[in-house]
């Protein structure tokens, strides 16, 4: 895996916007943080430093409530390396002016300089998420925001650190607007390698009306349920790293009694978090989109962030608190793995949420739903920053009440989110399934197209085997599924949730059999991928049975590619049938080894239920 990533950083289509965007933002927090110092010096006299650092943040976050919705248009109408390049050159514009400022001391012009940095990211930002699906591959989209995340979250960290460097006691003048510029022009030096990217919608008319075009693009982003409640989890998360980042400092100060080095180091800690849960997103999702995760990231915020309200009791009392005291006392060690942990899940969390939201939406409104969600992440900024003068300034809550307050707020989002989605928790369930009791090899899936309708068949062995199959296939399956199966306890919701098709024998139920004939139709004309288990049932001893017509039928309504598949591993797993029940003994093997082989497509106008049973028991071999 790390090999994959690797050689995505050195492909053409990635390194180069990579590069641009991490160098953009650590110059952001280079800059920002010189700022900081600058304002902290007490230049400007007679002004509250807090207040002034309040504006700056304000400054920079205003342009995104602005104009992200002409952004996001920008970004749709119109080829997107050549606005990357213009974007990088006003940043060198912007940075060479910041440079004047940093050399004059004078702050509050270059406050107004921290608003025009904001409003150069507000047009990045809808660039920056949208491009990614349109030079890299669907199995790509993972790695790819891993990448992007990791990158951002370690350029924040060695951006700030850097600009305190830059503008430390016995520091030469000139160095902090030299790199500031140097950073700027070797942003735009990368941008110049970014391959093309067409217009999404060339077409597109701009409206300068910012008001009702904001309105437009959350609308836009509503239009895929699944991708409005990924654009809402996102912002979320921004609420929380705002308020954890932003309490942290005094956190340190007031309660560990620390040092700045302290401070920096346990800042240090929730990045790094956030680049390690990257990068085991990708690991742990088997390079697809991978939904199941982002409970498992929600699961991880709320406890850790839990046990951050207890677990810096322990150090009440000390003196000066610096990071060879916090390493020696255990419960020093517990909040570096809270915070740590909050960070890891963090990465767990959104990663997949992004990579849903680029491959789910309208790639002619992708742009404009990014812009939407760059909105909503700064409303939840600053939300963020109103809970906390409310709580911790108003109602004299605890830092450490408020990060209790802040884990179990994230539960109830998470519940309503998940309530509201539940493919987030199926994937969940399929994930588990397919990495604990079973572990599956995958063979030929290249097989299956990325869009497009088609129909599978495959031989059926257990009572999970469309969870097997859901888990390995990349792109959502409609299960054609005998509705004794269909209607068991618990799996039912799966299936529901899944949009499984119930099936009975015509003799039986004729009703719902000829219902079943309607919904494959509709989802295969809908473009969707058909899943059937033409065998009727389960075997009842681990061979092939007979292959019923009704695949002849389908594809005489609907010709579309079939594509035989085949299990092998799984008789005599804890989920298999004998003779017509579920194996009442004890299994020959709890923990199974599996197989699914995918063929070649057959197609619509050579398509027999004998044929593809002889193709099924091929691709199974002689394994069951």
């Amino acid at each position: 895996m790390k090999r994959s990533l690797s050689q995505l950083l050195a492909s053409r289509r990635f390194g180069p916007f990579f590069a641009t965007q991490f160098l953009g933002a650590f110059n952001d927090n280079v800059f920002r943080q010189a700022l900081i110092l600058l304002i902290a010096s007490g230049v400007v006299a007679g002004a509250s430093v807090n207040t002034l650092n309040n504006i700056g943040l304000a400054l920079f976050i205003v342009p995104f409530f602005l104009f992200s919705a002409v952004a996001g248009q920008l970004a749709d109408k119109y080829e997107k390396s050549m606005l990357v390049r213009r974007i990088k050159l006003a940043e060198i514009l912007i940075m060479a002016v910041g440079a004047a400022g940093f050399f004059f001391d004078a702050v509050y012009f270059l406050l107004a300089v921290l608003f025009c940095m904001g409003l150069q990211s507000t047009f990045f930002g809808p660039i920056k998420y949208s491009i990614i699906p349109q030079h890299l591959k669907q199995e790509e989209l993972v790695s790819g925001n891993a990448l992007v995340e990791m990158g951002t979250f370690l350029a924040i960290l060695l951006g700030s650190i850097s600009g305190v460097i830059l503008k430390m006691d016995g520091t030469p003048e000139w160095l902090a607007p030299v790199a500031v510029i140097a950073l700027a022009m070797l942003g735009y030096f990368a941008a110049r390698r970014i391959p093309s990217a067409p217009a999404a919608d060339p077409s597109l008319k701009m409206n300068w009306n910012l008001f009702s075009e904001t309105v437009d693009i959350l609308r836009s982003a509503k239009e895929v349920r699944s991708v409005w409640m990924s654009v809402l989890g996102i912002s979320w998360f921004w609420f929380l790293g705002a308020a954890y980042t932003t309490q942290l400092k005094v956190y340190v100060d007031d309660y560990l009694n620390g040092t700045e080095g302290l401070y920096a180091l346990l800042l240090a800690t929730f990045s790094i978090g956030i680049g390690l849960g990257s990068f085991l997103c990708e690991k742990f999702s088997g390079r697809r989109v991978e939904l199941g995760l982002v409970p498992i990231g929600s699961i991880g915020l709320s406890l850790f962030g839990i046990d951050l309200f207890f677990s810096y009791q322990g150090m009440v009392g000390m003196d000066q608190v610096d990071i060879a005291a916090l390493l020696a006392e255990p419960a020093g060690i517990r909040v570096m793995i809270d915070l740590l942990g909050i960070g890891v899940f963090g990465g767990f969390y959104i990663v997949p949420l992004f990579a849903i939201v680029q491959s789910r939406s309208n790639p002619q409104h992708l742009s404009r739903i990014i812009a939407a969600n760059n909105i909503l992440n700064a409303l939840l900024m600053v939300l963020s920053a109103a809970t906390a003068i409310l709580l911790v300034g108003v109602l004299d809550v605890t830092i450490p009440q408020f990060f209790l307050i802040l884990a179990l707020a994230n539960v109830v989002v998470a519940c309503f989110i998940y309530t509201l989605v539940p493919e987030f928790v199926i994937r969940l369930i399929i994930w588990l399934l397919t990495r604990t009791l079973y572990r599956v090899k995958l063979q030929g899936l290249e097989q299956i197209p990325d869009d497009g309708p088609s129909v599978l068949v495959c031989n059926h062995v257990s009572y999970v085997d469309a969870l097997l199959l859901a888990g390995a296939i990349r792109r959502p399956v409609r299960f054609v599924m005998f509705k004794p199966i269909y209607d068991l306890p618990v799996l039912n919701y799966i299936f529901r949730t899944g949009k499984t098709i119930p099936i009975d024998s015509k003799s039986r139920n004729p009703e719902i059999y000829a219902r079943a004939f309607e919904r494959v139709k509709e989802e295969l004309d809908a473009g969707e991928i058909v899943c059937i288990f033409p065998e009727g049932k389960l075997t009842g001893d681990g061979e092939i049975d007979e292959f019923k017509n009704g695949i002849e039928k389908i594809i005489a309504s609907n010709p579309v590619p079939v594509i035989p598949m085949a299990l092998r591993g799984l008789w005599g797993s804890v989920f298999s049938h004998k003779d017509g029940k579920a194996l009442s003994k004890p299994p020959r093997r709890f923990w199974s080894r599996v197989s699914l082989v995918v063929g070649a497509p057959v197609p619509a106008d050579q398509v027999s239920a004998a044929d593809l049973r002889r193709r099924v028991q091929a691709l199974r071999g002689d394994a069951a």
